[in-house]
């Protein structure tokens, strides 16, 4: 009991750091992108897809990916945990088709619920993308998501829009909106 309260902490401790470096992460490429002389730009909320894939909730990480996408100042607008059909998986990977990996693709999507997201924010396409980090977890950055939650590239354990375009019809698709 004693040494696994231990394997606890550990973990605690290792999920700290790993919140610290992701806010760190999304802080510093928001200002570095800036040069020190920039007008101030108001820019727009934008709108944006996350899923939080079936290896990862499997895996119980779902809580500190939420709270993770919260404290770098995303707004989850809505929220739904739901198994995909072969269907809807097929229509939500279309752009994969006949790439050797699509059936792959497909068969793990529909391996267990994922947890679909509308997220809000400035910025929210980019960000997200930088927040969850590479596809390759290995190559990943420390602090991304996919770095501390991906098991390989292909359980990479989340999902980001790419665009806006892919951004609105990710959220149709999921959210029949």
């Amino acid at each position: 009991m004693k040494k696994q309260l231990l394997t606890i902490s550990a973990y605690f401790l290792i999920v700290s750091a790993c919140c610290a470096a992701s806010r760190c992460l999304l802080n510093e490429s928001t200002q570095s992108a800036q040069p020190p002389q920039a007008k101030v730009v108001t820019q727009s909320i934008e709108s944006t897809f996350g899923m939080i894939k079936p290896d990862a909730v499997a895996n119980m990480h779902s809580g500190v990916i939420i709270k993770l996408t919260e404290q770098n100042g995303f707004t989850i607008d809505n929220m739904q945990k739901r198994t995909l059909s072969k269907k809807e998986a097929e229509t939500f990977y279309a752009e994969h088709k006949g790439k050797p990996f699509f059936n792959d693709l497909v068969t793990y999507i529909t391996s267990g619920p994922v947890i679909g997201m509308q997220l809000k924010k400035e910025n929210a396409i980019t960000d997200w993308r930088t927040l969850i980090g590479s596809t390759d977890p290995a190559q990943a950055t420390v602090g991304t998501l996919r770095k501390m939650f991906a098991t390989s590239k292909s359980n990479n354990a989340v999902h980001g829009s790419d665009s806006a375009a892919s951004a609105q019809r990710e959220l149709r698709l999921f959210f029949n909106q």
